[in-house]
């Protein structure tokens, strides 16, 4: 793979599809250790360079993880590599999440515990998960402004916050990209935030392209959900809402039959597709689920194509909310 993107007009350039590594770690339930190791190793030998991570997936158990999978990758893949990192949740020992972070202090002890668990001396992107509503984001910028001063950071980002914050953050310093969901039935960020980023020249790293496996083409209707996953409590995945979700994918994949490519495939061309500014996070954890997603770039949609697609699952189709409503609560982009 040899394409490439560049993260808004301050950014690295990074692959132009990126490797989300939650998975390998938390929130989808059990996940081999081996396979993961080896899918980082092989996304590397692909050619993607941007691995996605969060300081409180696993609890540090996924910052180890890709720790030693660059450790035991060959040497020229490990220097291509840059680390994304998401930080300030807080968690209890059961696994809950009580809220989020961002004073300066708090970040820069994050950040301090990050470095350590990656085994680096800097990391590539870092960013607070979600805004701190009892801090200002001018505030928690500014600390990890320090921290590119620092040598410690190399470029900031913001994740899951809406306009108005979008352009409080970048008046303290320059953001490379704004990590946030966007995927065939999760659309609102076209609405303000998109353009919003584009005006300041902020990239975006898109997670949840394929929606959590729901429109990947392969979560089957009966399908039962196992102890520690996320899609369990999550709106789309209950009920009446997976069943009409999953109609759409059936429409979904008629388009995809017809162009001899997968559901997937299909799904992550189209987020592709939106803009060269957008890059696409995989959460691949399977070295058969990430050669499958490579294939998207290989995938041309012409006008025709998205016609069929917007017919088939327009803006707005999907049934249910994208999370629990106390973390929909949470969430900057969506006030």
């Amino acid at each position: 793979m040899t394409a490439t993107r560049t993260l808004g007009s301050t950014g690295p350039q990074v692959s132009a599809l990126g490797l989300g590594c939650m998975g390998m770690s938390a929130l989808y339930g059990e996940s081999d250790r081996t396979e993961s190791i080896a899918t980082i190793h092989a996304a590397l030998d692909a050619g993607i360079t941007l691995l996605d991570t969060g300081d409180f997936y696993g609890m540090g158990h996924n910052e180890l993880l890709i720790n030693e999978a660059l450790r035991t990758a060959p040497g020229a893949a490990r220097e291509q590599a840059l680390t994304s990192v998401k930080f300030g949740a807080l968690r209890t020992v059961e696994g809950a999440f009580t809220g989020y972070d961002g004073r300066p202090a708090a970040v820069k002890n994050f950040a301090a515990y990050s470095l350590q668990r990656l085994g680096t001396d800097h990391i590539d992107i870092y960013r607070i998960a979600r805004v701190d509503p009892d801090v200002p984001v001018e505030e928690t910028i500014g600390a990890i402004a320090e921290l590119v001063e620092a040598g410690h950071v190399r470029h900031i980002g913001l994740s899951e916050v809406g306009a108005d914050t979008i352009r409080r953050a970048a008046s303290v310093a320059p953001i490379s990209d704004l990590q946030i969901e966007y995927s065939l039935i999760s659309r609102s960020v076209e609405d303000a935030i998109l353009p919003v980023c584009r005006e300041l020249g902020i990239g975006v790293t898109a997670y949840g392209v394929l929606s959590r496996g729901l429109i990947s083409g392969h979560f089957s209707r009966d399908r039962e959900l196992g102890p520690g996953d996320f899609r369990a409590m999550s709106p789309r995945f209950q009920g009446e809402n997976l069943q009409h979700n999953l109609d759409l994918v059936d429409a979904l994949r008629k388009i995809a039959e017809q162009k001899g490519v997968s559901v997937a495939q299909i799904a992550i061309a189209w987020v592709l597709g939106r803009g060269t500014d957008i890059v696409p996070l995989v959460g691949a954890r399977r070295r058969d689920r990430l050669t499958e997603a490579l294939g998207a770039l290989d995938v041309t949609l012409d006008a025709a194509d998205l016609a069929a697609i917007e017919e088939a699952v327009p803006a707005g189709a999907a049934a249910g909310a994208r999370y629990p409503e106390n973390q929909m609560a949470h969430l900057d982009s969506e006030r």
